[in-house]
């Protein structure tokens, strides 16, 4: 008699459904580790980013600013990475004297170069999450599938064609559509939550480049 119990389904389907589910299984694994930690980040990147914005603007003048971003222990992260490869890149350029107009755009470019890196880290692994939601209900009813063409070929060659002898089997295959839905949905939660910050934090860069910019033409001109 087979056990109604999700264990003894998984070891009663056949190889391809197991494969399958165990290919999911991993799948959602996978998932939840890069879950948590892009959860981390994302927190991290978004406190650091009111933590620097209170920080530069405050009285202290860019030079504070520039030597408490270079402090030892301290890993710039987000807006302060574009904020010292503007501001290195603009103190390069001052010293070469170099016409205003020439230094600001270098400046900038190299801010918007930060900045793409900067986007390129927040969105670490969310291709894969997105691929997770995506492909997983598919893969899922593919085992599903692939279980009940079993079911119905042992019901064929069976000589009484009973209820009993066909549920079993069919159980087992449903398993695999279950694990597909249970890989798939917090991954796209997850996925378009982060996407949802990442956005944002981007557009947040984008401002305090603007912002920076102006702050460095008034700086420009007072020389």
């Amino acid at each position: 008699m087979i056990s109604s119990s999700v264990i003894d389904l998984f070891l009663d389907a056949s190889v391809i459904v197991q494969s399958v589910i165990i290919l999911l299984l991993l799948a959602s694994l996978f998932s939840w580790m890069i879950i948590f930690e892009r959860w981390i980040y994302m927190k991290k990147s978004e406190q650091d980013f009111v933590d620097f914005e209170d920080l530069f603007w405050s009285d202290l003048g860019l030079e504070k600013v520039l030597r408490m971003t270079q402090q030892e222990g301290n890993v710039p992260l987000g807006a302060e990475c574009i904020f010292l490869t503007g501001y290195l890149d603009y103190k390069k350029l001052i010293s070469q004297s170099l016409e205003q107009d020439v230094v600001m755009e270098s400046v900038q470019r190299s801010m918007r170069v930060a900045l793409v890196r900067e986007e390129i880290i927040l969105e670490k692994h969310l291709p894969f999450l997105a691929t997770v939601a995506s492909a997983s209900p598919y893969v899922g009813l593919f085992g599903t599938v692939w279980g009940i063409m079993n079911s119905f070929r042992s019901l064929i060659e069976a000589n009484q064609a009973t209820l009993s002898s066909v549920a079993p089997g069919i159980s087992e295959a449903l398993i695999a559509t279950a694990v597909g839905l249970f890989a798939a949905i917090p991954a796209l939660i997850a996925y378009n939550r982060f996407s949802s910050k990442a956005d944002f934090l981007v557009s947040s860069y984008q401002s305090f480049i603007e912002e920076f910019s102006s702050v460095l033409s008034r700086e420009i001109y007072k020389k």
